[in-house]
């Protein structure tokens, strides 16, 4: 003998798209959110990158931040200051390499 409960269902709710359960908060979409961690990672990571690996960072920085803009996130403005942090990392690379003559550069000289 198997005892199964089923949660009573109102049947003018059941077919309508986007009907959810009463009782449960409002689902964002996992597109929208999956933006929204790309904007935050670019940000960070072209951060990260004015201190170390910047030739690594710095494009990873631009690529997510690329991505997150193009998707359309809700997070615009931290977007583009993980492109803006992504190109200071390149350019920063570039300046600190011309300086030392060297195809890296570090703080010690």
């Amino acid at each position: 003998m198997e005892l199964t409960a089923q949660a009573p269902t109102d049947s003018r709710s059941e077919n309508r798209p986007g009907s959810r359960p009463e009782g449960l908060p409002e689902a964002r979409p996992v597109g929208r959110r999956d933006t929204d961690g790309m904007a935050v990672a670019s940000f960070v990571l072209g951060l990260l990158g004015l201190l170390v690996l910047n030739i690594v960072l710095g494009p990873v920085a631009i690529v997510l931040a690329s991505l997150a803009l193009w998707r359309g996130t809700a997070r615009r403005g931290r977007a583009l200051l993980g492109l803006g942090l992504g190109v200071a990392d390149l350019v920063v690379l570039v300046t600190l390499m011309s300086l030392n003559n060297s195809v890296s550069w570090s703080f010690a000289g």
